[in-house]
């Protein structure tokens, strides 16, 4: 904590320099930045889990207080309107003594309908940032998320501070952990809801603080991109484990995944190791000056590569990504920005204005196309999977000649393949966070 806290004054002083910026571009007199509000269920009186705004804990690792907001120019002490309610129904905050307060003149709100007491009494020349914009009519704010604004903010945070960094760094540390009990219980004939206990009890972390809904998968669930199901029975035959799973750390996300096979030998096991090799050159080749969507390219070439080495493909690697097969086994981008949010904004941002850096011509689907440079957080994630609805369509097409059917239903009860670390980049040198743990 203390090398946070060194870290966290220059973190502070360069999100001023950006306000200031910014703010003297547009003819702004500030913005007030709103942590958000808990949202209350239909016909209910229980509340969905509170989600931070990303502006606000960009600024501080407050993320699980609504109602507070920080009222910023970049060049004055921020101020910090902190949420401190009377009640005895709920856990009430402690009053803000972290290593972060001293950044911040610091003023404690009771009832959140008395926040306009403390916000600036002319907000003409304030701008409002956050999600509840009928709040901020109600309140006399007239300039709400301005496009230029928020576009200087999202192409400026993918280069992270210091702190932010370790921040980062923190949290693969304690996701590491996770996908390390996680990958016992999958060994020892866990289901998908054990495995999952097992992460959250490594991590010590709830459900509501991982920084997404945590993927663990079996068998045929590894082909669901997105599977979130947590099956409580565990299979009768224990045949593939994919894990995608994070952990938070002060605001700030880690993103890792991996795939096992259950007998460690085959053609899948040998697949999976293929996988992880082509991943790890991904990764190396994360370098300033490149476009992310070149890697992007060069992922398909290396899953056409695979294609072609498994005789799943009867083609060689260039025709197979000539024919554009490889979209059906590999139907996702390789990655994205990482950081306060886990698909961190910014990936698609050519210059601070916002504007657009295209994809590669035939890949629309990407979420980082960004020019790479020192200080930006990646996920470099390829993946090989074996998907019925994708594969029904490529039945329907003239590849399906080329195509090893018999291979294909051989995968099938394996599901697919992802190999997901979070990298680094330096001016000079890549720092994988994910391996430099010892996460194989």
């Amino acid at each position: 904590m203390e090398k946070l806290a060194v870290l966290y004054a220059e973190h502070i002083a360069t999100l001023q320099q950006r306000i200031r910026t910014i703010c003297e571009q547009e003819g702004l007199e500030g913005l007030v930045i709103h942590s958000g509000q808990a949202k209350r269920q239909f016909l209910d009186d229980m509340y969905y889990p509170f989600k931070v705004n990303p502006h606000f804990k960009a600024w501080l690792p407050v993320i699980d207080n609504p109602h507070c907001w920080i009222v910023v120019n970049g060049s004055d002490k921020p101020k910090l309107i902190f949420y401190r309610p009377i009640d005895f129904w709920h856990k009430v905050p402690d009053e803000p003594r972290d290593f972060w307060a001293e950044y911040f003149d610091i003023e404690l709100l009771l009832q959140p309908d008395q926040v306009e007491k403390l916000l600036p009494y002319d907000k003409a020349k304030f701008a409002y940032i956050g999600e509840y914009l009928e709040v901020a009519q109600a309140l006399g704010f007239s300039i709400m998320n301005p496009e230029p604004v928020l576009n200087y903010i999202h192409y400026h945070r993918a280069y992270k501070t210091q702190y932010e960094l370790e921040c980062l760094r923190n949290a693969n540390r304690i996701a590491v952990d996770g996908h390390k009990a996680a990958r016992d219980a999958f060994f020892n004939g866990g289901s998908e809801f054990d495995i999952q206990q097992a992460y959250l009890m490594a991590t010590r972390q709830s459900e509501n603080e991982m920084p997404y809904g945590n993927i663990v998968a079996l068998n045929e669930n590894c082909a669901i991109l997105h599977y979130t199901h947590f099956e409580p029975k565990a299979p009768q035959t224990h045949n593939s484990f994919l894990i995608d799973a994070g952990a938070n750390f002060n605001g700030y996300a880690a993103d890792i995944t991996r795939t096992y096979d259950f007998k460690k030998q085959g053609e899948f096991a040998d697949l999976v190791k293929a996988m992880t090799a082509h991943q790890i050159e991904l990764g190396k080749s994360l370098k300033p000056g490149v476009l992310y969507g070149e890697l992007h390219i060069d992922c398909h070439n290396r899953i056409a590569q695979l294609l072609s080495d498994f005789d799943i493909v009867k083609l060689p690697a260039a025709e197979i990504v000539e024919r554009q097969i490889t979209s059906t086994f590999f139907p996702h981008g390789l990655g994205h920005h990482l950081g306060a949010q886990v698909h961190d904004v910014g990936g698609f941002m050519r210059d601070e204005t916002g504007a657009h850096q295209a994809p590669p011509e035939g890949h629309p689907f990407l979420r980082c196309t960004r020019l790479i440079e020192k200080n930006q957080v990646f996920t470099i994630e390829p993946g090989l999977y074996f998907i019925d609805s994708l594969l029904g369509d490529l039945a329907q097409t003239d590849n399906k000649q080329f195509i090893n059917w018999e291979k294909v239903e051989a995968f099938k009860p394996f599901g697919g393949i992802r190999i997901e670390d979070n990298i680094i980049v330096h001016e000079d040198s890549l720092e994988n966070m994910t391996r430099d743990l010892l996460l194989d």
